[in-house]
């Protein structure tokens, strides 16, 4: 067989070096715009895309000759360079090094994208890392809770 058909989806969740409060709004409405521009430069789709000013959830269907760490490889350090490039006033920005990520069957993407558009009213009572902990959990993923946040 020639091609390969696949239809992949992938859950990013990455956050600011040190989980600082750095995406701001206005940082935000430009910065996700840019984020989608880079996943399609990769030939993939941006489906989703929200977060809080210390991280970001990304839903993405992505083609198959494209790993996940190569992809957010270009992702965060696309827009790092981007953002120290294009808007000075945010110089001190950065990615952490990690992410989590999960894969998502395609009867689960409208939920996963109603979590991503829900995120600010759910860090009115949850936070940053009790939610990345939990979404590990939920997925089976397994980890040592005190490296996690290293």
């Amino acid at each position: 067989m020639p091609s390969a058909y696949t239809q992949n989806f992938y859950h990013a969740v990455f956050s600011t070096k040190g989980r600082a409060q750095l995406i701001t709004a206005d940082l935000e409405e430009r910065l996700y715009p840019f984020i989608g521009g880079i996943l399609r430069d990769l030939r993939c789709a941006l489906l989703a895309i929200g977060g809080m000013p210390d991280h970001v959830h990304l839903l993405v269907r992505y083609r198959a000759d494209l790993s996940h760490s190569e992809m957010l490889r270009q992702v965060k350090g696309r827009s790092s360079k981007w953002i120290h490039e294009t808007l000075p006033q945010h110089g001190r920005f950065a990615w952490q090094e990690g992410y989590g990520g999960f894969s998502v069957s395609k009867s689960a993407v409208p939920e996963v994208e109603a979590y991503i558009a829900r995120q600010k009213e759910h860090h009115q009572r949850l936070d940053y890392k009790t939610e990345f902990l939990e979404l590990l959990r939920r997925h089976g993923i397994e980890f040592e809770a005190s490296e996690v946040f290293k």
